[in-house]
């Protein structure tokens, strides 16, 4: 396996828009922000980045914006990931040669993929990269689930470091930490089950909720590396109700709501996502007070 790529927090950040395009004056205030906030990575592009309805042309200045931005401060993690593979293959050596720090490569989508498929997708991302691949498996939005033997023989490819896991299936997540330990790193993919996953040697999490409150979800994974493993569980636990706020509409939904109502730009998402509704949102606002943002 190669070197770990982050410990801790890395935030999938929202990718800023208007109707004319990406706001990049709003894109470097936030990605700035989360590092003061002392994130440890940053995906770019990614699901909640949108990178489903970027244009080539968008995702690829969006991810030579980050680098930019970023300046070496925090690995920079491009979204890369496509149901066409030859467009993930051409899309990760471009991302490559603008200086991302690893891709995150999600399981093929609509057209899904036998484990076969899944082993001889990745391994061709893989053979053109010169960064590693996390590998991201989230079926709910896929229709594709990446087994753990699956993994296991991925984890065999230099180029092959981790797994953003975020199938929800805790039994899954412990059987593929019993085959790849030492092998492949995990990262939990969904907010909820941070802890639980870093018991099972996780390595910290892909996070929607940090785009929110990073610093809180910096302290929840520090807290528990540093052995207080009580007090990571009762950050986990408090945050449940502005987690499950997050997700009470499809991602990136809430938190475009969420990061604009901090003032990074306007809360404007293409369709086929729809700005959140207003009783949801009323919600959320109100949750994110609690935890003593001014929105």
């Amino acid at each position: 396996m190669n070197e770990t790529i982050f410990q801790g927090v890395a935030t999938a950040i929202v990718t800023p828009m208007t109707k004319d395009g990406v706001d990049y004056s709003a894109f470097d205030r936030l990605l700035n922000w989360q590092i003061a906030e002392g994130v440890n990575a940053l995906v770019i592009a990614g699901t909640t980045g949108e990178g489903s309805t970027l244009t080539d042309e968008e995702h690829r200045e969006v991810l030579r914006f980050a680098v930019d931005t970023v300046k070496g401060r925090v690995p920079v993690i491009a979204g890369t990931g496509s149901n066409d593979i030859a467009y993930a293959v051409d899309l990760t050596e471009y991302a490559c040669s603008v200086g991302c720090d690893a891709m995150l490569v999600v399981t093929p989508y609509y057209n899904k993929a036998t484990q076969k498929g899944l082993i001889q997708s990745f391994t061709a991302i893989a053979d053109a990269s010169t960064k590693p691949l996390i590998l991201y498996n989230v079926p709910s939005r896929t229709g594709c689930n990446l087994l753990p033997k699956t993994c296991l023989e991925l984890s065999e490819h230099p180029m092959i470091s981790a797994i953003k896991e975020a199938s929800g299936n805790i039994s899954q997540i412990a059987e593929l930490a019993s085959l790849v330990r030492g092998k492949m790193d995990i990262y939990s993919g969904n907010d909820d089950q941070i802890v639980p996953v870093m018991s099972l040697g996780g390595k910290g999490v892909i996070s929607v909720l940090s785009n929110v409150l990073p610093r809180k979800t910096v302290e929840m994974c520090d807290a528990f590396f540093a052995g207080d493993v009580v007090r990571s569980r009762e950050i986990q636990l408090d945050l449940l109700p502005l987690v499950d706020a997050l997700f009470c509409e499809v991602n990136p939904i809430p938190a475009k709501a969420a990061v604009a109502a901090l003032g990074f730009g306007e809360n404007y998402l293409r369709l086929p996502l729809t700005p959140m509704e207003p009783q949801n949102e009323a919600k959320l606002l109100a949750l994110m007070r609690e935890q003593g943002l001014k929105v």
